[in-house]
């Protein structure tokens, strides 16, 4: 429970603007879920509406809400491939095949269920404490917040977009140099269960460098600027580069490298989320992951080298 007084320099600011500010460790969504839920008081009344103006001087006090988590979802034991774990946050090498949230079609099984069995607490924050995604079929590293000061901190990290997101992609043809694509994405215009690059869309950009070329195809890194839906699969076909084993973004148009027997036995987009640097929400220490390359692209890459070789 806290106990606070409204500053006489707040006066005609809303409740949660207010409660954000002197409570800086919550975000303002939260603030609004435990107004909504009739958690906080003003002078010993209490309060549900967000936007509630104050004059300064009124006494607040507010109780911590808690069990925002979907109670529907279960805890399964679930082998969770943990890097780093500490009192506020943990770090997952998620395996590719993995759903992050249970949804439509994937009501368990995912890694929000397999969090919960690890460290139930979880279950006292939203999506239990995780603050970004990745694709069913793209390995590599998740963070998930363990306290609530840890998931906002996560998500401002995020959204001032400071959080270090580097991806291991091979992909379609020779990507010759380091490029940005500048590119707005939203929901293609017919397919509307995919992306695309419109104009209409979010702001996206994403950082390219080549790290192996094979003249079909290339090794690259590719570093988040922004965060959107399947932004890297969606930012390299729109640049003629879709990512290998993609079957939603790949393309239709058969060519040399399809006859490569490790590429037929690919079961997915060869993405992977390599590197992820972010910033303790409690120590404040700058932190840095990397996770290998998984086996199914690590095998894929040593193909491409070895037809290399032997072409050479």
């Amino acid at each position: 429970m806290h106990r606070l007084v409204v500053p006489p320099d707040a006066a005609g600011q809303r409740l949660d603007q207010v409660l954000a500010q002197l409570l800086p460790q919550h975000s303002r969504s939260r603030m609004k879920a435990w107004i909504e839920a009739g958690l906080v008081h003003i002078d010993d009344r209490v309060v549900v509406a967000a936007r509630q103006r104050l004059g300064g001087g009124e006494a607040l006090v507010v109780t911590e809400g808690a069990a925002t988590t979907d109670d529907r979802v279960a805890a399964q034991a679930i082998d969770l491939p943990i890097i780093h774990e500490d009192a506020a946050i943990l770090v997952v090498d998620k395996p590719a095949g993995l759903v992050v949230h249970p949804g439509s079609g994937n009501r368990d099984g995912t890694l929000q269920n397999a969090l919960l069995h690890h460290a139930p607490a979880l279950a006292t924050l939203p999506r239990a404490g995780i603050v970004h995604r990745l694709d069913k079929d793209t390995s590599g590293l998740l963070v998930v917040a363990k306290t609530a000061e840890a998931q906002t901190s996560l998500v401002r990290q995020l959204a001032a977009r400071t959080v270090k997101r580097e991806y291991a992609a091979l992909v379609r043809g020779d990507v010759a140099r380091t490029t940005t694509i500048d590119a707005p994405i939203g929901r293609h215009p017919v397919q509307r269960t995919t992306m695309a690059v419109v104009a209409s869309g979010k702001e996206a950009r994403t950082q390219v460098e080549p790290v192996e070329r094979f003249g079909d195809a290339t090794l690259v890194r590719c570093r988040l600027e922004t965060g959107r839906t399947h932004q890297i699969r969606v930012h390299l076909a729109a640049i003629g580069h879709p990512l290998l084993g993609d079957p939603t973004y790949g393309g239709r148009r058969r060519q040399a490298i399809d006859a490569l027997p490790a590429l037929q036995a690919f079961r997915r987009q060869a993405l992977h989320a390599q590197r992820l640097g972010l910033v303790h929400p409690v120590s404040r220490e700058t932190l840095a992951f990397e996770a290998p390359l998984p086996g199914d692209i690590a095998a894929l890459l040593a193909a491409l080298r070895a037809r290399a070789r032997a072409a050479s």
